[in-house]
């Protein structure tokens, strides 16, 4: 083998440094992921108020995920160029100043400058979507899973935070519904700032930061186009179920209150299921555990078109957490073994890109889909794209086990 060929060792392997870092980030995933919850909960109620017309009424938290999306790059870009914590503190930034945007956009009555400070909210979601890589970055391949699951089990007391911080601060300044509750998000946005310092990921030595094979070459391998082929299905399909159901539970008679809470539960089912799904991959394997995931998103569609009854939409939106969860996890565990040390911010940036991207669309085609098909056309959606990615996730794994000829 060619001393270009080989992959090159990690410096910075470090499992008890790994361990540390992922509980820093799982705190500060805990704050941060009220940010999510928080406009996810609100924002399409608030925005059936404020749009001109009810089929933007999701469109606040579409510019959320758009925010995602274009925040990915730079995201990367600067964890490549100045270090993972300057990259994290900057999107809490974003984060202070979409809660303080959203205020005032609630206060004036504003319609568009909701959706700037949506839009900020998703930077925000983008710098800690990448928290799990960073847990990963000085992890062993065996901690690896590990590491990405402590820092997403952050996201059980993100599940607490949110939706309690709705319930309790939704009136304080009323007659304008939500508008403490966006006060409440900048405040844990600066906390979890503070937390950030505390995070010590050392990054790839300065003169390798532009070696490694060319992008096009990393994303072209079979374990990469299955990994965000489960990633995009996993995360598009959770977030166009997850936008419409509030909004869709009040149009059925159900309270505020009552959609919050289903919220509550779909959070919790996200990153409950964390503390077990990296020892679950170390055991089973992470085809079989992605697998897995793959079907409960897959069941949400089939309880979803069962019944419109707040036991519906609450058991649906749980499954549906737990089948990120799992997916999702495994998605990622497989990023990680596309990439070498100094391609790593380049190849796990480009795979949010693409994850968030499809996520965008979903975002904003499902409130297209619930205003005009109904709540059991957006369930509905889901079978086709499930199963392309099942059927990618099948072929790699069995193209794994049979040797080639």
């Amino acid at each position: 083998m060619s001393a270009l060929a080989q992959p090159v060792i990690e410096k910075h392997i470090d499992d008890d440094l790994a361990r540390r870092n992922a509980k820093v980030l799982a705190v500060a995933q805990a704050l941060a992921g009220g940010n999510n919850t928080l406009i996810v909960s609100t924002a399409s109620i608030v925005g059936a108020v404020l749009a001109p017309d009810k089929g933007l009424a999701t469109l606040p938290v579409t510019f959320m995920v758009f925010g995602m999306w274009f925040g990915t790059l730079p995201i990367g870009a600067l964890a490549r160029n100045f270090g993972r914590r300057v990259a994290l503190q900057s999107g809490s930034m974003c984060g202070v100043l979409s809660g303080l945007i959203s205020f005032t956009a609630v206060m004036q009555g504003s319609f568009w400058l909701l959706l700037v400070g949506t839009f900020c909210g998703g930077l925000y979601a983008a710098a800690h979507q990448s928290y799990r890589f960073a847990a990963a970055d000085t992890a062993s391949e065996t901690f690896r899973p590990k590491a990405v699951s402590w820092v997403l089990a952050g996201g059980v007391f993100a599940a607490l935070l949110g939706p309690q911080l709705v319930i309790h601060t939704k009136d304080l300044l009323s007659p304008h519904l939500f508008a403490a509750s966006y006060l409440g998000q900048s405040a844990c946005a600066l906390v979890a700032a503070i937390v950030l310092a505390f995070v010590n990921v050392p990054s790839p030595a300065a003169g390798r930061m532009h070696e490694g094979r060319p992008l096009l070459e990393i994303v072209r391998t079979p374990r990469f186009v299955v990994a965000v082929a489960c990633g995009v299905a996993s995360y598009s399909m959770m977030n166009m179920v997850m936008t419409a159901a509030p909004l869709a539970m009040v149009d059925c008679g159900h309270s505020v209150t009552d959609a919050t809470l289903g919220i509550q539960w779909h959070v919790l089912s996200m990153y409950a299921p964390s503390f077990m799904t990296g020892s679950l991959i170390a055991r089973y394997g992470v085809e079989r555990i992605t697998a897995v995931g793959l079907g409960l998103i897959a069941l949400t569609g089939i309880v979803g078109i069962s019944g419109i009854s707040v036991a519906h939409f609450w058991l649906g939106l749980s499954l549906l957490g737990m089948g990120w969860n799992f997916s999702f996890i495994g998605a990622t565990t497989m990023v990680t073994k596309c990439h070498r040390p100094q391609e790593r911010n380049k190849v796990q940036a480009f795979n949010d890109f693409l994850v968030f991207g499809a996520m965008a669309l979903s975002s904003f085609g499902s409130g297209q889909v619930l205003d005009r098909l109904g709540w059991p056309a957006v369930n509905e959606m889901i079978f086709p794209v499930i199963l392309a990615a099942g059927a990618l996730l099948l072929w790699h794994a069995i193209k794994q086990r049979v040797p080639a000829l």
